[in-house]
């Protein structure tokens, strides 16, 4: 039986869950980015902590944010190129 997932810290309330390049394509072949990929981006690459700083943050393991970061860096980078809309929502996290 695998672990129970834990619950990831998301301190900051993003104001927009949608981005859609323009001319848009169908909402069919949108990107879901969870939350907690956001927010290890933002920990990340906008406020430029280490990964173990922003690990701790979150209140997962060092390792474990390494992954979650490097799912979110694919999905945008696979949306950027194919022209793709972002959908941000779901995922295992709390406030």
């Amino acid at each position: 039986m695998p672990r129970p997932v834990r619950h990831r810290r998301v301190r900051y309330r993003f104001g927009c869950d949608y981005f859609a390049p323009q001319p848009m394509q169908s909402e069919l072949d949108e990107i879901i980015l969870k939350v907690e990929e956001l927010e290890s981006m933002r920990l990340k690459d906008c406020l430029d902590m280490d990964q173990t700083e922003a690990a701790e943050r979150m209140g997962v393991s060092q390792p474990t944010f390494c992954r979650i970061l490097a799912e979110a860096r694919k999905k945008v980078s696979k949306a950027l190129v194919e022209g793709k809309p972002i959908r941000v929502q779901g995922g295992y996290y709390k406030r």
